[in-house]
């Protein structure tokens, strides 16, 4: 698994670390303990460097001399032959700048060739076993905007991680208990009685759910039982509709979701906490000495792990709160079934709940710095310029299952990915479905398609790609080659950035650096009517383009078409 960005800057470091040991062992630099972290990056301006480190800045200290000295000795003492490098230079105070020879270009090209598919993949993760879980939203209604941004960023971010070498489990939390499931009940039932007395004498719960949804699923459990339930207990009625509705919405959301492309690993219900992991969690929170009891409820000391105030884990009357299985629940995660990392992505309005929860793993004996929450900001719908809330069809503010009616699926995962996590994102509908450059999505698609249409011509006359040797391929040598190539390279390091930082906006905006990126090589540098072995190695940097967007585009469960 090669990772072309990655390996360059590993080498540059040891190149670095060998120079300043000769240069110090030759007396041109004092001998030096221990050298300060320096960094090795990606020049703006390649044209002044396919790379740059500070390390003489870094280091002017420890070798008490000026920047520029230190960097004149790294230079005077570099060994690149056998490197990947051809020539360094130093610029302005100190920066020592390295010019990447035609044997990387070539190398680059060969390495997405022989990777094919898998090109992109690294084992930066080391096999840690890592859960996301996103959306989450309760079973009592349809999936909103905010669930509907979630899902695209959830979905790829643990992409990103299983591209980047972790072990990766896609979770949804059902929740299936606790207080919105007692309104769920008591919105039913208020809806099935009113079937057969009216809406006038049956009054509706006033925090109960009015969603056209809640009346649907007592009209089909009335279509099924008739007035059977009308004489029985109210606990009993609720119940048997309780029974009926929520697996009907579970199954909902697990088909809207996978209309969505999205298919978790694990569904885990809230219920089953409840069957003795909630008491277990608040036993060893009170063992630990984290609980106390005031006003008949018992409470958790969060002030004691960072959290604003004391929270309640058990209500005066018997019951636990969310919170209780909520600690419960990332206790399963962790000392149960051993995720070396939690994700979770949550909307921003859920910002005060991540002190609390992390200090909470530690309250319990855990590691909460293992805990990472992604907070989402909102979504902003826009047609013809102007904002939109409600839908057209239903009146209502727009769902899910709205969106995905409204626009391609393609466009709804790759726009909702096009800004960090934490930024407010701008959802332009009519750019979704417009089919032109302007469109993102359809821009990077349109790059593959086109790399198909030269491939396909091309056999129609009776030419196919075979491999190149070096010799060849090191005539990729102009400005827009090897721009292209350094795009392709990037790919693996991009994916990890995207894991590291939990950030798959990255993917989409690399996607439309490649497209960019091969257009302009495309329109400046023709492939048909070259010599054969000019024309064979522009021919295996095409398909390295194709096999590019392919896997970026596959990463974000995107359709990766031949035309257009």
């Amino acid at each position: 698994m090669t990772n072309p960005v990655s390996d360059a800057k590993k080498s540059i470091e040891g190149l670095v670390r060998s120079a300043l040991e000769k240069a110090s062992q030759a007396g041109s630099l004092p001998v030096c303990g221990e050298l300060p972290a320096f960094v090795v990056e990606i020049p703006a301006d390649t044209s002044h460097g396919d790379f740059a480190t500070n390390v003489a800045m870094a280091g002017a200290r420890a070798y008490k001399c000026a920047p520029r000295k230190v960097a004149e000795a790294i230079c005077q003492n570099i060994a690149l032959e056998g490197t990947a490098f051809d020539r360094v230079e130093i610029a302005g105070p100190g920066f020592i700048n390295f010019f990447l020879g035609a044997q990387w270009y070539a190398d680059v090209v060969k390495s997405v060739r022989a990777g094919g598919d898998r090109y992109g993949r690294t084992d930066f993760g080391g096999g840690q076993k890592v859960q996301v879980e996103f959306v989450s939203a309760n079973p009592t209604g349809p999936m909103h905007m905010g669930n509907a941004r979630g899902g695209a960023i959830g979905d790829c971010l643990a992409a990103a991680l299983d591209w980047a070498g972790y072990d990766v489990t896609r979770e949804f939390y059902v929740n299936d208990a606790g207080n919105q499931i007692e309104k769920f009940a008591c919105s039913l039932n208020a809806r099935y009685l009113q079937i057969y007395k009216g809406e006038d004498a049956v009054p509706f719960p006033e925090d109960g759910y009015h969603g056209e949804d809640i009346k649907l699923r007592a009209r089909e459990f009335a279509d099924i039982h008739g007035d059977k339930f009308l004489d029985a207990s109210e606990q009993e009625r609720k119940d048997a509709l309780t029974a009926y509705a929520l697996p009907k919405n579970i199954e909902k959301l697990k088909n809207d979701l996978e209309s969505y492309r999205i298919h978790y690993d694990v569904w885990f219900r809230e219920s089953t906490l409840h069957q003795g992991a909630i008491d277990d969690a608040i036993r060893l929170l009170t063992e630990r000495g984290m609980t106390y009891e005031k006003d008949g409820a018992l409470w958790y000391k969060a002030t004691e792990n960072g959290g604003e105030k004391d929270e309640v884990l058990v209500r005066a009357n018997g019951f636990p709160t969310y919170f209780a299985a909520d600690i419960a629940y990332h206790y399963n995660k962790f000392a149960v079934r051993g995720f070396d990392r939690v994700i979770n992505v949550w909307g921003a309005d859920h910002h005060g709940h991540v002190a609390r929860l992390k200090g909470a793993m530690d309250a319990i004996g855990l590691n909460g710095d293992k805990l990472d929450i992604v907070l989402m900001q909102l979504v902003r719908l826009t047609k013809d310029g102007q904002p939109v809330k409600m839908s057209k069809r239903t009146g209502k503010a727009i769902s899910l299952t709205d969106l995905i009616e409204e626009v391609p699926v393609d466009a709804a995962r790759f726009f909702f990915n096009m800004r960090e996590p934490n930024s407010t994102l701008d959802f332009d509908l009519d750019l979704a479905v417009e089919q032109s450059s302007q469109n993102p999505v359809y821009y990077v698609q349109y790059a593959h398609a086109r790399i198909c249409s030269i491939l396909k011509k091309l056999a129609e006359e009776g030419i196919t790609p075979r491999s190149c040797s070096d010799a060849e391929l090191r005539n990729l040598t102009t400005p827009e080659e090897t721009a292209m190539i350094r795009t392709l390279a990037r790919f693996p390091q991009e994916i990890v950035d995207a894991a590291r930082n939990y950030d798959p906006a990255r993917l989409t905006k690399y996607a439309v650096d490649v497209a960019t990126s091969f257009h302009k090589y495309y329109n400046a540098c023709r492939v048909k009517g070259e010599e054969e072995p000019v024309m064979q190695a522009r021919l295996n940097l095409c398909m390295s383009v194709k096999t590019v967007l392919h896997n970026v585009l596959t990463l974000l469960k995107i359709t990766v078409p031949e035309s257009m």
